[in-house]
C-alpha cells in the first residue's frame, strides 16, 4: 500500500494498492493532465531528489520545493500565538523539513486558498498534530478526507491572533485569502488575485494555465471580500510575489482595469464586431 501522488499538481491520495487511474483536479479545466498523459510518484520517490528550503519572504517565512515539484507553489508560515499557521501547502513533507518547522515553533493550524494547493495537506496535519481549515463549497476537492479537516462556511472565519480567512471566491467558489493585521496588515491571496510581474497591477483568471479569464462579476466580488480590511502587503503563490506597499490601492485599481478590459475599454482592445443576423 502506498499514497500516490499526482506529478502534474503534487495532490496525494489515500492509500491505495496501485496508482488511481485519475487526478479529478487535473482532469478539471482550471488544471490540466499533461500531454504525455497521467503520472504518479510518492513522497519517498519524490524526497530522493527534492528538498524543501525556507527563506525569508517579505515578514514571513517561506518554505517551497527544489526543484520545483507540480505547480511550484510556496506555503508561507505565518505567527500564529506561539506557533505558526501554515497557509497553502507543498505535497513534500521530511524529517529535515519537520525539524526545521519545528525549531520555528511548528504548526497550530493549516489554512489553503484553493483546491490546487491541497497538495500534501492531510501529511502535515498528521505530523504537527493540527487542523487544516478549508472552505465547505469547495468540499468536493478533498480526495484524501481526513479527521484533520474541517470545513468552514460563510465569508469570514475568525482564527484569533490577527488571523482571518477571507472567501473571495473567483478560481474557485470557496477560493479564500488570509488577512494579517500586523502593522499596516497583510493579505495572502494564493492566486486568487495574482501577483504579476507589473507590480502596479494584479491579476485574475478562472484558469491560469488554460488562460481562461474571470467574469468581471467574480472580480468585483473579490474586491468586495476584502474591502472591509486594511492591508498594505501581499503575497501571491510563488517565490518573490510579494508586493510590500500599496497592495490595496494596487488591487483596487486593477479591478477596475479588468473591467475596462472586458468591456474593450482599454487602449488597443476592441469589442469584436457585432454578429450579423
Amino acid at each position: 500500500m502506498d499514497r500516490f501522488i499526482c506529478v502534474a499538481c503534487g495532490t496525494q491520495f489515500p492509500d491505495s494498492e496501485g496508482p488511481p487511474r485519475e487526478c479529478p483536479i487535473c482532469l478539471d479545466p482550471r488544471q490540466y493532465v499533461p500531454a504525455a498523459g497521467q503520472r504518479w510518484t510518492t513522497l519517498a520517490e519524490l524526497g530522493a531528489d527534492h528538498a524543501n528550503e525556507l527563506r525569508p519572504e517579505g515578514t514571513l517565512v517561506g518554505l517551497g520545493t527544489v526543484p520545483a515539484f507540480a505547480i511550484g507553489q510556496r506555503a508561507l508560515l505565518v505567527p500564529f500565538g506561539d506557533s505558526n499557521l501554515l497557509w497553502d501547502c507543498v505535497t513534500l513533507l521530511d524529517d529535515r523539513t519537520a525539524q526545521a518547522v519545528e525549531r520555528r515553533g511548528g504548526l497550530a493550524a493549516i489554512a489553503i486558498s484553493h483546491p490546487h494547493y491541497y497538495s500534501g495537506m492531510v501529511e502535515w496535519a498528521r505530523r504537527f498534530d493540527c487542523p487544516i481549515h478549508l472552505h465547505a463549497v469547495d468540499a468536493e476537492w478533498v480526495v484524501r478526507p481526513d479527521a484533520a479537516v474541517r470545513h468552514w462556511e460563510g465569508d469570514v472565519l475568525e482564527l484569533g491572533h490577527g488571523l482571518t480567512l477571507v472567501r473571495g471566491g473567483g478560481h474557485f467558489p470557496g477560493g479564500t485569502m488570509l488577512h494579517r493585521a500586523e502593522g499596516a496588515g497583510e493579505l495572502l491571496c494564493g492566486d486568487i488575485i495574482q501577483v504579476i510581474p507589473d507590480r502596479t497591477h494584479v491579476g485574475f483568471m478562472w484558469s491560469y494555465p488554460n488562460l481562461v479569464p474571470l467574469r468581471e462579476s467574480a472580480v468585483h466580488a473579490i474586491a468586495a471580500a476584502v474591502e472591509p480590511f486594511e492591508f498594505d502587503a501581499l503575497y501571491g503563490a510563488w517565490w518573490e510575489t510579494h508586493v510590500p506597499g500599496g497592495a490595496k490601492r494596487i488591487v483596487a485599481r486593477s479591478v477596475d482595469r479588468y473591467a475596462r478590459a472586458l468591456r474593450g475599454e482599454l487602449p488597443g482592445i476592441s469589442r469584436p464586431p457585432a454578429a450579423r443576423t
